[in-house]
């Protein structure tokens, strides 16, 4: 297994754009998995913008006639734009061209900013909580894993993130066949033959789970649809010791995303082993674990990597 890190932009970084992110991401990955195993054909997998960057990638990819992922995997990942939710509310277009200016002077948008639009999003449980029972109440907060997810907070490159949000969030242009022009390429959903895993989740306020389901409608290949319970972040990372929440499956997928919940059946606990299944179906047999550095990629340094301490403020 491989896993892609995303370095933390910089001012130098401002030029990079979202074709930047496929060729540097996942198709530098595949070529170096290549030349670190010998390994031609992977499956991948993309979480929320990860997983709008695996859809694009494939549908370049397709347009090309390559035809090495031969699995993908999708959490959380928006396909239809129409229906956002609460994100909405800070993209009109007075609020885009605000952003626009900003990122102009520093070459990217402060981490936290996003960190306080997701916070302002869940307001209840990620603000007004912790005021009442730690300020006025005088409270330790309780350890809880997932918030050291949100307080570890990216940066996003000025090019990137204008070009995203007005194709994506404003133009809806990853449904429409041609419509996304990446690289050259004019992209089109329709043309990839790929399996796929799509996993939404019920209380997702970042990616509502009606709009991450038209990517069944728009990819050509294999399909399953699974909507876990909770939200953007513990719906996903729900280990099945835990036993918790619990997710539904249907097999058929018809145009509206309500219906194929009518017809769903409902399963106790994690989704995990439901995905391990499909993906055992879609990939080859077990090889022995390898030693790094001992294909023809060599290990640049010892993990995490230095630029892995890089400081948000610096």
């Amino acid at each position: 297994m491989f896993v892609i890190s995303w370095v933390n932009p910089r001012e130098d970084l401002a030029h990079k754009d979202f074709h930047d992110y496929m060729h540097e991401g996942p198709l530098a990955a595949l070529a170096a998995i290549e030349q670190a195993t010998g390994e031609r054909a992977a499956s991948i997998l993309g979480f929320c913008i990860g997983g709008i960057l695996v859809s694009t990638t494939l549908a370049w990819l397709a347009a090309k006639g390559d035809d090495r992922v031969k699995a993908a995997t999708f959490l959380a990942s928006l396909f239809d734009f129409k229906e956002v939710g609460e994100v909405a509310v800070f993209l009109d277009g007075e609020q885009l061209e605000r952003i626009e200016r900003q990122v102009a002077k520093r070459g990217y948008l402060e981490g936290h900013h996003m960190a306080e639009m997701f916070n302002l999003m869940r307001e209840n449980d990620l603000i007004w909580s912790f005021v009442v029972n730690n300020y006025l109440m005088g409270r330790e907060p309780p350890p809880f894993d997932l918030l050291y997810w949100n307080a570890d907070s990216t940066r996003l490159p000025a090019t990137m993130l204008v070009s995203y949000l007005r194709n994506m969030y404003r133009q809806n242009l990853l449904m429409q066949p041609g419509g996304l022009l990446l690289d050259g390429v004019a992209l089109d959903l329709g043309k990839v033959r790929t399996p796929t895993y799509l996993l939404a989740t019920r209380d997702d306020h970042i990616a509502p789970w009606r709009s991450c389901y038209p990517g069944t409608q728009a990819f050509r290949g294999p399909k399953r649809f699974v909507l876990g319970a909770s939200g953007h972040i513990a719906g996903v990372v729900n280990p099945p010791a835990a036993n918790k929440y619990g997710y539904w499956t249907n097999a058929k997928l018809p145009a509206d995303p309500d219906a194929w919940l009518a017809g769903a059946e409902q399963h106790a606990g994690s989704w995990w082993p439901d995905w391990m299944a499909w993906l055992a179906r879609h990939s080859g047999k077990q090889v022995p674990a390898r030693q790094p550095g001992e294909g023809k990629l060599a290990p640049l340094e010892d993990a995490p990597g230095s630029y892995v301490k890089v400081r948000a403020s610096k």
